[in-house]
């Protein structure tokens, strides 16, 4: 299964490797990494129909937000799951995710045996 992170913070990339490398290792996952919003959709964009099933993006980026992403996404492509990251755990990005279609909102710093569980969720169908 292929999960898309979608941050502006290049670091993110070998956290995110860090923390799933046994799953990456055993084939259970792949992760791939757009550092935009506009860079996630033309990745989505170029595969048709997209192998991607599941984003995780951050809220705020230069660009496009991460919601203005996720508006997108699921207007574009409503069988992927979008789940939202935020380093700002505030009431109205949380509100405005949801309205939007998010599947899950997570803060910074993200903990990542809920963001496992989430995986596992979409892993177990």
């Amino acid at each position: 299964m292929k999960f898309l992170v979608v941050d502006d913070e290049r670091d993110v990339e070998m956290l995110f490797k860090q923390k799933f490398r046994k799953e990456i290792r055993s084939g259970l996952i792949e992760l791939e990494f757009a550092f935009s919003g506009q860079d996630a959709l033309d990745r989505l964009h170029n595969t048709e129909p997209p192998d991607v099933l599941y984003i995780f993006s951050d809220i705020n980026m230069p660009g496009m937000s991460g919601l203005e992403l996720l508006n997108k996404v699921k207007s574009q492509f409503p069988q992927i799951q979008v789940s939202m990251i935020s380093a700002y755990g505030d009431d109205e990005n949380y509100r405005r995710a949801i309205d939007f279609g998010a599947k899950e909102f997570f803060t910074k710093p993200i903990d990542f045996a809920s963001l496992k569980q989430e995986m596992q969720e979409m892993l177990d169908g």
